[in-house]
């Protein structure tokens, strides 16, 4: 296989993985599948995360793992 086709398929992988997550948190159903208000939201967290905010990224980081591990621990289907 070519070093292009190579990375295409492991970039094309990883984005359904991704969206794989967006999915299992819920947020499709909560925005009606729209994806403007997805984006936003997701422009919104990559502010956040750069430092935009009052709370420090690790914190935000630290909090959203916390919110993970109780997620996953009242679901039988996450597998984190």
């Amino acid at each position: 296989m070519r070093d292009w086709a190579k990375a295409r398929r492991e970039r094309t992988h990883h984005l359904i993985e991704l969206g794989g997550l967006v999915q299992k948190a819920g947020l499709v159903d909560l925005t009606d599948d729209d994806r403007a208000t997805l984006l936003g939201a997701f422009l919104d967290i990559a502010g956040q995360l750069q430092g935009s905010n009052d709370t420090a990224p690790i914190d935000l980081k630290a909090r959203w793992r916390r919110a993970l591990t109780f997620y996953c621990a009242t679901r039988v289907d996450c597998s984190g």
